[in-house]
């Protein structure tokens, strides 16, 4: 018996109001995503790319339908057992970082660990880790305002991980970099890729999408294309 998809969608759609109209921004979705996949979801504005990553993330709820997640029907957990779920099983990357900025580099990629509860030795050994994988030792103390758009999104990244979690979701993760910078965080996110971790990225940048092993087009919330790379 095969295990179950790391990610299955069962007809969930998401609807919103909207005035006096109703905005269908997920239609019967249907979908499953095996651990250690490389997705880009695709589509122009509007398509249900971040409402479907949105629920994929645990921080919104389907209007209908079933998301299971390591089997698991998280769509019936509550509000905190979400949370719970999302802490240590979801890892985020966003277009506009989305660091603490009073926080150091360091303190923004503990947070997670402080969280969870983590005792304070062993968020000191993992944060000292990440800081030095990600080529940020020299920066532990320096506050988001005083690191570079890669820095920060470096420092995003390892705060995304730092709970090893195997499942990451990347929104526009180079949106906001120039080409050089944005390749070094591609090449970063593949590599975790390459160790295992799911990674599903939204994007409208055509070759960060090509870049994918699967390519999901999305159009007026509907699944319009699933492509698979040829091997």
């Amino acid at each position: 018996m095969s295990a179950p998809a790391l990610i299955e969608l069962a007809q969930v759609e998401r609807t919103f109001r909207l005035g006096d109209s109703e905005v269908h921004a997920l239609q019967g979705l249907d979908l499953g995503i095996e651990a250690g996949e490389y997705v880009a979801v695709m589509g122009p504005s509007g398509s249900g790319k971040s409402t479907l990553l949105n629920i994929l993330g645990l921080l919104d709820q389907p209007s209908r339908g079933r998301l299971l997640l390591e089997g698991r029907d998280v769509t019936t957990l509550s509000p905190d057992e979400q949370a719970a779920v999302r802490s240590r099983r979801i890892g985020f990357v966003f277009q506009s970082f989305h660091l603490v900025p009073r926080l150091s580099a360091a303190e923004n990629i503990a947070l997670p660990m402080v969280l969870a509860g983590i005792a304070p030795k062993e968020r000191q050994a993992r944060v000292a880790q990440a800081l030095k994988d990600y080529g940020l030792a020299q920066r532990a103390d320096h506050r988001p305002s005083e690191l570079s758009g890669g820095q920060r999104q470096r420092v995003a990244i390892a705060r995304a991980t730092i709970m090893q979690p195997p499942l990451l979701l990347a929104d526009e993760p180079t949106g906001n970099l120039d080409r050089a910078t944005g390749d070094e965080v591609v090449r970063l996110l593949e590599a975790l890729n390459a160790r295992g971790v799911t990674l599903i990225v939204v994007t409208h940048d055509a070759s960060l999408g090509a870049r994918a092993r699967r390519r999901l087009m999305m159009e007026d919330g509907q699944l319009r294309r699933d492509e698979r790379a040829a091997p």
